[in-house]
């Protein structure tokens, strides 16, 4: 859905079609489904209370690392904030153990771990892939992001056709909203790309789980452990101190 979503928004928006951004946008859009894809295998094999919170970490560290690599110069609050966004990451991200349903404590076997290491690596490539995308470019690199991850979520119903569930078509307005959430939310991380740097973007987008506990707590009337808590306390700071000068 949001593909389509995207195409509309894309040719109402403009801007020019050039080899380079459609392709780094559809490279971040490879990396974004495979990202999914071995994120949820993660998920549904392994403990949620360290799959979670792995994987954030990874996603948040790799395109600061990736940024300051190839020329990013944050200044010293800004490395400050990075640090604490990187620890705010995964306190949010956290799940307690009281979490896990089912009969006794799934194990963070290798094949786990190989899943959640590489759904991180992926979705910072993702990160990264839309960071390279040039300005003037408007949303035709994310349409191409959303076309190749689309491919790739077809590739994965393909060789698990037999065990595919459908959503029923009373969802079809509930999914057209998502994808326009998607778009617009995915289309202002790539107008923050083109204007910041790559290293301070990631990690403050990487803070997402912290917003999905926020509204938890807000629309759902949720309780957060004190974990959950300090995490949130801690990404409003990394958002404050990267966002001051000096």
């Amino acid at each position: 859905m949001s593909l389509v979503v995207s195409l509309i928004a894309a040719s109402i928006v403009g801007g020019d079609l050039t080899a380079a951004s459609l392709a780094w946008g559809a490279a971040a859009g490879v990396a974004g489904g495979i990202a999914v894809w071995w994120f949820y295998l993660a998920l549904a094999n392994g403990p949620m209370s360290v799959v979670s919170p792995v994987t954030a970490v990874v996603v948040a560290g790799i395109p600061v690392l990736v940024g300051i690599a190839t020329g990013d110069r944050p200044g010293l609050l800004a490395y400050l904030g990075i640090v604490v966004a990187v620890i705010a990451v995964g306190l949010v991200s956290r799940e307690s153990d009281e979490t896990v349903t089912g009969v006794g404590h799934p194990r963070f076997t290798s094949r786990i771990a190989w899943w959640t290491v590489g759904s991180g690596i992926a979705f910072a490539l993702s990160f990264i892939g839309l960071g390279q995308v040039g300005t003037g470019t408007g949303l035709w690199p994310l349409a191409a992001s959303r076309a190749t991850a689309t491919l790739v979520v077809w590739l994965v119903i393909a060789f698990s056709w037999r065990t595919v569930v459908w959503p029923i078509r009373s969802l079809l307005p509930i999914l057209i909203g998502i994808g326009a959430i998607d778009v617009i939310a995915n289309g202002a991380l790539l107008f923050a790309y083109q204007h910041g740097l790559l290293s301070l973007v990631s990690v403050i987008a990487a803070l997402y789980p912290a917003v999905t506990v926020l509204l938890a707590v807000i629309v759902l009337g949720e309780r957060v452990s004190r974990v959950k808590l300090l995490g949130l306390l801690a990404a409003g700071l990394a958002v404050a101190l990267v966002s001051l000068p000096g």
